[in-house]
């Protein structure tokens, strides 16, 4: 701000202090990163759905024979991760434009614990869903015994599949290759939360005032 003397008339000019605006005071904002893995989780829900939409209209409409099933499993999990990987994008995008002004370190980390909890809730739901498949399978089990007690003279089955020293090599070659793939996608999905996180951030204001 500028005034005037009217004794001398001379212009006295006030400096300017460029003031920058305080972050949060807790770096970690859980509202933003509960909704980020919120609206992560529909996205990947909606793409996969369209996706999978999208190649099972392919395939009807093709004529083509049963023998492209092996071409059809690597296409579902290409398109599977890339749906992953837009959603978590969005996901921590959504993370970091719903808090207030950060800084890039800021940034990351509330990326990082939105990755972190979107990948524990989702093992948390693929436990979920098998354990209760085995709760189903040993209830069946259950009865089974039960009406094997109640008659005396009947005997359980000894007919146990065994499996053969190829065919366990075979089951450890295809366990490490998932495992592998889990580690890799993982990661990925890592970088894509981290990117969406960076673009979504909004840098510190910094108000102009007189002194």
């Amino acid at each position: 701000m500028s005034y005037v003397n009217r004794v001398g008339d001379d212009v006295i000019n006030e400096p300017v202090v460029a003031g920058r605006v305080a972050e949060y005071h807790d770096r970690v904002r859980w509202g933003p990163i509960i909704s980020g893995v919120l609206v992560g989780l529909a996205t990947q829900l909606i793409l996969s759905s369209l996706f999978g939409a999208i190649g099972a209209g392919s395939i009807a409409g093709s004529g083509a024979p049963r023998t492209i099933s092996p071409d059809i499993a690597g296409n579902v999990g290409i398109w599977s991760t890339i749906a992953l990987l837009i959603s978590l994008f969005v996901g921590g995008w959504v993370t970091t434009r719903a808090c207030g002004p950060m800084n890039r370190s800021t940034a990351l980390l509330n990326g990082a614990i939105f990755w972190a909890t979107t990948l524990a809730l989702s093992s948390w739901l693929l436990a979920s869903g098998v354990s209760g498949a085995f709760g189903v399978a040993a209830s069946n089990a259950a009865g089974v015994i039960n009406q094997v007690q109640q008659q005396p003279g009947t005997v359980l089955p000894q007919n146990v599949p065994t499996i053969t020293a190829e065919q366990a090599r075979d089951i450890a070659a295809a366990t490490s290759r998932g495992l592998w793939w889990f580690v890799f996608g993982s990661l990925l999905g890592l970088v894509a939360s981290l990117i969406g996180s960076v673009v979504g951030a909004r840098s510190p204001r910094v108000n102009t005032y007189n002194q």
